[in-house]
């Protein structure tokens, strides 16, 4: 049985001719904030702070740098900005249950130790196989 693929599942809807809820909700946004401006300021200085506020909310309307909606790409640069750069691993603590158990002597703690010993010959060897990159014999 034949099935369809839905294929354009990351483009948004349009709401308003062109236009997306996120770009309409801007542009609404925008609206207000050029009101604002004009209400508050005399002509010539409204249209010089509407144009750097123009241009701010079109970028964040319409602009998506990676495929990413601005918005999203501004909260990831503050992530950036605010997190610590470096990352250690820290070994994640071993639980340890105590039981009941026979006081050890200091003998018993000598042969359950493994030593490790190199000699000439397994140095040999282990330079061989890092030389080799671990291929082969």
């Amino acid at each position: 049985m034949m099935f369809s693929v839905p294929q354009f599942i990351d483009v948004e809807d349009k709401i308003a001719g062109p236009l997306t809820w996120r770009q309409l909700l801007w542009m609404i946004a925008m609206g207000a904030a050029l009101l604002t401006i004009f209400a508050v300021f005399d002509t010539t200085l409204a249209i010089l702070l509407a144009i750097p506020v123009v241009i701010l909310f079109c970028l964040m309307a319409f602009y998506k740098p990676g495929g990413f909606p601005m918005t999203t790409f501004i909260g990831n640069f503050f992530m950036f900005l605010f997190r610590p750069k470096v990352a250690v691993w820290e070994r994640p603590a071993l639980v340890t249950r105590t039981s009941k158990a026979a006081p050890t002597t200091e003998g018993a703690l000598v042969e359950n130790s493994v030593e490790k010993q190199l000699n000439h010959d397994k140095l040999v060897e282990l330079a061989r196989i890092m030389d080799s990159q671990g291929r082969g014999r």
